[in-house]
């Protein structure tokens, strides 16, 4: 049977969650979550409360793949990775309503998924995904209140296998987190993973301050908060949507910038005047950071492998108005080369290496899925030439931080412990981690280094700063 196409169906909320069935099936196949839900929202015709729903599905379902994998195995008569493919999204799309959504009710999250079947073409299958759901229903209906995620389902014994399924995170990295961390400051690592992330902005200090930008969203109705530790933060709770409409963005008054990712760039400290190297800038937030700092003077290069990301930056730089900012298309590993007149040139570099992300897994749902541990040690050789080629670029006595957005030790301590060892002259200054679930915002870790000066002794108290 052909799938029917569900906007032309009369019950209600069956478009939203087609939408979100079909960016699940996306991701299974390769897309990323981001693309796959953008794609799939300009082609619907949804209100905002659907989107807003189909959104919520897609992500949620995502981000929990393996503790609804496990449902599925616990009542089907199929383990859920041998389901066909649409069945198995189908039924993570009304799982998911079942066990997260608060305001989908139970009998709802059922026969909405009983009547998506119908209309995709598994009208034979209807009955299966009714009765997986209802057993679903009565097995939790038999657990105490409040019922958490994983309620009824029987778990693994082993610590890090039953962390890897209440909290739907790969078992390579339950395994590795419970080494690096307590029991539970894992537990509430995996449940900042899967928790709703802040939309923090950080305020262009060269067109506006914060005062005058939260009194300009408090007269729009919009909430924001701003944020005791970080001077130029704004979070805005719940909000979504098209950014591009709230007060300011269009002025250049503010950018996207999570609250640990705006800590990296005062740990440079960039004075006015002096010559600064962002290494892998894209897509640009530390590097408009840097130029206003430098309150656009001095020079300011930003270096990405890719042209189209490049450009990104330059617009971003273009929307906040400054003209300081130059880019390069490159290879930061071959700067030595490329450009043998940067050698000793700059004052400040800051290294935003490429990284796991698994301090942004709230933020990318799909990011889970697509890392593991062999993809950490391939990173790490990356980071160790990316550090070893981007030194020598540094003045005497100048400032290398380097930084990430994983928690991942391998990538980040034992990185700078590796560069250091080599570099007997050079000093680790400061190095901070930050940890989601400890405190709200993104993982990140920075670690401030100072090169040797001139008589190739440590440099001095004095440049570190």
């Amino acid at each position: 049977m052909s799938p029917v196409d569900p906007q032309s169906g009369t019950v209600p909320g069956v478009p939203a969650r087609y939408h979100a069935w079909r960016v699940l099936q996306a991701v299974a196949a390769g897309a990323f979550a981001d693309a796959a839900l953008e794609r799939e929202l300009n082609q619907a015709a949804l209100s905002p409360l659907d989107r807003a729903l189909a959104t919520e599905l897609a992500y949620g379902a995502i981000r929990q793949r393996l503790l609804l994998d496990a449902w599925i195995t616990a009542h089907a008569k199929v383990a859920a990775e041998r389901q066909p493919p649409a069945l198995r999204w189908l039924l993570h799309v009304g799982l998911y309503q079942i066990l997260f959504s608060e305001r989908v009710p139970a009998a709802a999250a059922v026969s909405t998924s009983v009547a998506l079947a119908r209309r995709i073409g598994l009208a034979r299958l209807a009955p299966v995904v009714n009765a997986i759901l209802r057993a679903v229903l009565r097995r939790r209906e038999d657990c105490a209140l409040p019922r958490l995620p994983w309620d009824g389902l029987s778990l693994p014994t082993d610590p890090a296998a039953a962390l890897s399924v209440r909290h739907s995170l790969p078992l390579w990295l339950a395994t590795e987190m419970l080494g690096w961390l307590a029991a539970d400051q894992a537990e509430s690592f995996a449940r900042a993973a899967n928790a709703a992330p802040p939309l923090d902005l950080r305020i262009n200090p060269c067109r506006t301050d914060r005062a005058h930008q939260q009194a300009a969203f408090s007269a729009a109705g919009i909430e924001a908060l701003a944020l005791l530790d970080q001077p130029l933060a704004l979070s805005l709770p719940g909000r979504s949507g098209d950014l591009r409409n709230l007060p300011g963005f269009r002025e250049g008054f503010w950018c996207v910038q999570d609250r640990h990712a705006q800590a990296v760039v005062p740990l440079l400290d960039p004075q006015p005047g002096e010559r600064v190297l962002d290494a892998c800038a894209a897509p640009g937030g530390k590097t408009t950071q840097i130029a206003e700092c430098l309150q656009d003077r001095g020079e300011l290069w930003a270096v990405d492998r890719s042209e189209a990301r490049l450009r990104r930056v330059q617009a971003n730089a273009d929307r906040l108005g400054h003209g300081l900012i130059r880019t390069l298309a490159a290879d930061a590993t071959d700067l030595m080369a490329l450009r043998p007149d940067w050698i000793g040139h700059f004052d400040r570099i800051l290294l935003d290496a490429p990284c796991s992300g698994l301090g942004t897994l709230a933020r990318h749902a799909d990011a889970r899925w697509r890392i593991n541990s062999a993809t950490i040690e391939e990173l790490a050789a990356l980071q160790n030439r990316l550090l070893a080629g981007l030194a020598p670029l540094l003045a005497p006595g100048g400032r290398l931080v380097y930084a990430t957005c994983t928690v991942h030790p391998q990538e980040n301590q034992a990185r700078v412990e590796h560069f250091l060892a080599s570099r007997p002259h050079w000093r680790l200054v400061r190095e901070q981690q930050w940890w989601p679930g400890q405190e709200t915002g993104d993982g990140f870790y920075a670690a401030l280094m100072v090169a040797p000066a001139l008589n190739g002794e440590p440099a001095g108290a004095a440049a570190a700063g």
